[in-house]
């Protein structure tokens, strides 16, 4: 049976450890667990070489996503953000076949045609995610979204956070049934709240993983997912090796159900 691709979020491991020792000393960590892909994140970069690191991860068999912490669309502006066409040439420069960015302020005066544009000049597939934020963290405005991108018939798809929702106060489980189709890159993290009252992400319990399956049973079978929670420990290939077994299994037990 073919393992659904499991992708690291870098940020899992810390940001000073990763700002430290480089995002490039993961790629050796990421494929001896077994990762299909590896998560670069833009905010965490220092002195990285984009070929260096996309010559490293080829060599490896391992595929790149890119994630930018920009949003898609500006507060009061119709067009797309400018910086989504020096993002995507980025993306493109770390040999990423997918960019993830935020929806940003998305209105129903934002230009859709603009971005087809933009888009049809790069090989990169843009992936949305819902943020933290009140703007792009809700459901609505992806339904908006999606609806417009499905008329346009946008190369678009989105990068569903699980534990994002909490934030806004939104159920994982309706926006997954309202939004699941449209979903091509799953963020799994679980949340809690720490005696500050502050939202922070933390390892899965077994009835996260239960929800998580839940989840991706709206999502098309075998969809790419990612850890984006705190992978710290002593060895870090045998965590990551546990980590990306515990997400290759979620959402396999209906495809061997089906084939009994």
């Amino acid at each position: 049976m073919n393992k659904p691709p499991v992708s690291i979020s870098l940020s899992s491991y810390g940001a000073d450890v990763v700002r430290q020792r480089g995002q490039g000393s993961f790629i050796d960590v990421l494929a001896a667990a077994g990762a299909t892909r590896i998560e670069w994140r833009e905010e965490l970069l220092t002195v990285e070489d984009p070929a260096q690191l996309a010559d490293a991860t080829q060599t490896l068999g391992l595929e790149s996503v890119y994630s930018s912490p920009m949003e898609l669309w500006l507060a009061g502006q119709s067009k797309p953000n400018p910086e989504l066409i020096s993002a995507l040439q980025r993306a493109q420069a770390f040999g990423a076949k997918w960019l993830k960015v935020s929806l940003g302020y998305f209105t129903d005066n934002s230009d859709l045609q603009t971005l087809a544009r933009m888009l049809g000049k790069s090989a990169v597939q843009l992936l949305v995610e819902n943020d933290q934020t009140l703007h792009g963290g809700r459901i609505e405005p992806f339904q908006r979204f999606f609806t417009e991108v499905e008329q346009h018939n946008l190369p678009v798809k989105m990068t569903f956070d699980i534990g994002n929702w909490h934030w806004q106060d939104q159920s994982a489980a309706s926006a997954a049934r309202l939004l699941g189709r449209h979903v091509g890159y799953v963020h799994c993290k679980a949340v809690t709240r720490r005696a500050d009252g502050k939202l922070v992400a933390i390892p899965p319990a077994a009835s996260d993983l239960h929800l998580w399956e839940q989840l991706l049973r709206h999502m098309a079978q075998g969809v790419m997912r990612a850890a984006e929670y705190p992978l710290q420990g002593d060895d870090l290939v045998q965590l990551t090796t546990e980590t990306v077994a515990t997400l290759a299994r979620l959402g396999q037990t209906r495809l061997e159900s089906a084939h009994v």
